[in-house]
């Protein structure tokens, strides 16, 4: 806000905030968290639920390893989240990058549910894109919203985030259908359902993120341009100085 210029403007408006606000926020921060919740609710259900599922399709792995297989995908964010936020701070394209994210979970899905490739795969794949969608979708809100409503606009967006994944987990657990899945061996069609259902959520994200592009282009792009900028102040400063010098050294030589 200081480097914009805003920080005072601000502080004016935040005094004004009502709850009727949230009719202030644009249908880009409605899109943008649509696509947010669709994502994650491809995530977070799955990794639930992602160990006993490990255990049931694939032979030769414990409780422990399946647990280790499938924490790679908080593991892959560990690592990788700092460098991919500095990333996308100086690249941009949040925009693009939400639609990116979303087409190459697809093949995770597809993997797990129609394939026996080792299951580390699909879940440090998964993490490199939680760690990017992450990085790219949340820090476009306060981009998307008035500034006096930021903390209202992330409330909202994380309150309707958990609703997507709690209906999520209830969906789940409708399709595995069983009330001791800790002990039963649940059947492998019952999975690939469960799999084709993180699909469609992340078929949803897709259409969702790409409609964001199209409304934010209409908009001005800004979710797809750069944040960091180098800043102008000493080259302004340096060419207005220069008439001034020029003016006495004018002076100077008719004196």
């Amino acid at each position: 806000m200081k480097q914009l210029g805003l920080d005072g403007s601000i502080q004016e408006e935040s005094k004004k905030v009502r709850v009727q606000d949230i009719r202030r926020l644009p249908l880009r921060y409605w899109l943008l968290v649509l696509t947010i919740m669709f994502f994650y609710n491809g995530v977070f259900p799955f990794v639930a639920d992602a160990s006993k599922f490990i255990q049931d399709k694939y032979d030769g792995y414990d409780q422990q390893t399946a647990s280790y297989i499938a924490g790679a995908v908080y593991d892959s964010s560990l690592v990788l989240s700092a460098a991919v936020g500095i990333l996308i701070d100086y690249v941009g394209m949040r925009g693009l990058l939400a639609v990116l994210c979303a087409v190459l979970t697809l093949p995770v899905f597809a993997l797990l549910a129609f394939t026996f490739v080792p299951p580390l795969v699909s879940t440090l794949w998964l993490g490199v894109t939680y760690s990017f969608a992450a990085a790219s979708m949340w820090p476009s809100i306060p981009l998307v919203v008035p500034q006096a409503t930021l903390g209202t606009a992330m409330g909202l967006a994380t309150s309707v985030q958990m609703i997507g994944i709690g209906i999520s987990n209830l969906i789940v657990g409708r399709i595995l259908g069983t009330k001791s899945s800790s002990e039963a061996k649940i059947p492998l069609w019952r999975w690939q359902q469960m799999m084709i259902f993180m699909l469609a959520n992340t078929i949803a994200c897709i259409f969702t993120s790409i409609t964001l592009n199209i409304v934010d282009k209409k908009q001005g792009s800004i979710l797809n341009k750069m944040t960091k900028k180098r800043p102008q102040t000493e080259p302004q400063e340096e060419s207005d100085r220069t008439p001034i010098l020029n003016e006495e050294d004018d002076r100077r030589s008719i004196n």
